[in-house]
C-alpha cells in the first residue's frame, strides 16, 4: 500500500462521465417498469449491456424497444425470479452470452398481496418472502461466482425504507426489507476482498405502477411540503440516479451500505396514526 497520502493509488479513473458502465454486463430484475426501466434505461444510456428479467411480456418488449430505439444495448427475459426455474433460465441465458456480469441490481419486490398480520397465514408469509427476499439471495447467488471471476462488480438491492424504520402497516413485509438491507450489508463484508461491493437502496414516495401517489390526490399537491423534507414526490429517475452511483466506479470505496432515496422521509418522520381514519398514514390530510 502506498505511504503517500496524496498519491490516489487503487481509485479507478474515469475515462468518460457520460459512459460510466461502458461495455458493462448489468442484470437488472424488475426492468420492465417503474424504477426497474428507470433503472435499465439510464445504464444503457451509460453504456452497458442490459440484461433485464421481466415477469411481463409485454412490459418486457416495451422496455427493450425503448432502449435500442435510443441507442442502447438491452436484452430481455421473461422469467419469474420468485422460483428456482425462473432464477436459472435467468442465469443461464446470461451466463451464457456473456460469460458473466460486472452489476446486478436486485429490483423486484411487492407490498401485496397486503395482509395484515393479524389475519396473516403461512401462505401471505411465504409470498412476502418469494417477492421481497428469496429472489435477492437466489439471483444474487446465481451470479456471485462469475462477477468474482470477472474480477469482482457492484451489487446494488433495491429495498424500502421500510425494512430501515418501523412499519406499522405490514411487519412481515418490512422484516423481508430489512432482511434484504442486512443482507446487503453481510455481502459486503464477506465478499468485499474479492471485488464485489453491495449497496442497498431504501425507496419511498416514488411513483411507479405498484404506489400510485397522484390518484386520489390532486388537489393535495400543496402538502407535499409537509409529506418530505425535500416538498416533493419521488420518481424512477431519481431511484435510478443512485443506482447509477452505486453501480459505477464514482463509489469504488463504498460498499455495505443502505441509502434511503426517500426525500427525506426516515430523516424526518414517517407515519402518522390518525384517529380520524383509524389507521396510520404516511400523507396525513388530517389527522
Amino acid at each position: 500500500m502506498t505511504a503517500d497520502p496524496t498519491d490516489p493509488a487503487g481509485v479507478p479513473e474515469i475515462d468518460d462521465w457520460n459512459r460510466l458502465l461502458d461495455g458493462r454486463v448489468a442484470v437488472v430484475t424488475g426492468g420492465g417498469a417503474g424504477i426497474g426501466a428507470a433503472v435499465s434505461e439510464l445504464f444503457a444510456e451509460h453504456g452497458a449491456i442490459v440484461e433485464i428479467a421481466e415477469i411481463d411480456p409485454n412490459r418486457a418488449a416495451e422496455i427493450v424497444g425503448s432502449i435500442t430505439a435510443a441507442g442502447g444495448r438491452a436484452r430481455a427475459h421473461v422469467v419469474d425470479v420468485r422460483t428456482e426455474v425462473g432464477v436459472d433460465e435467468l442465469a443461464a441465458a446470461v451466463l451464457d452470452t456473456h460469460g458473466g456480469v460486472d452489476v446486478l441490481v436486485n429490483n423486484v419486490g411487492d407490498y401485496r398481496p397486503l395482509v395484515r398480520f393479524h389475519e396473516s397465514d403461512p401462505e401471505s408469509w411465504e409470498a412476502m418472502h418469494r417477492v421481497n427476499f428469496w429472489h435477492v439471495v437466489a439471483v444474487t447467488r446465481a451470479f456471485l461466482d462469475s462477477m468474482i471471476g470477472r474480477g469482482g462488480g457492484s451489487i446494488v438491492n433495491v429495498h424500502s425504507v421500510e425494512g430501515m424504520r418501523g412499519f406499522p402497516g405490514e411487519p412481515v413485509y418490512a422484516a423481508m426489507k430489512a432482511a434484504v438491507a442486512h443482507f446487503t450489508t453481510s455481502l459486503a463484508a464477506g465478499y468485499g476482498r474479492r471485488g464485489i461491493r453491495a449497496n442497498g437502496i431504501g425507496a419511498d414516495l416514488t411513483q411507479t405502477p405498484q404506489v400510485d401517489y397522484i390518484r386520489g390526490y390532486e388537489d393535495r399537491e400543496a402538502l407535499w411540503e409537509a409529506w418530505a423534507p425535500t416538498g416533493r414526490l419521488g420518481w424512477p429517475a431519481d431511484q435510478a440516479r443512485v443506482a447509477l452511483f452505486l453501480a459505477s466506479d464514482l463509489s469504488s470505496f463504498v460498499t455495505g451500505h443502505n441509502i434511503p432515496v426517500d426525500g427525506g422521509t426516515k430523516a424526518g418522520g414517517g407515519w402518522f396514526y390518525s384517529p380520524t381514519a383509524g389507521r396510520f398514514v404516511n400523507r396525513p390530510t388530517t389527522l
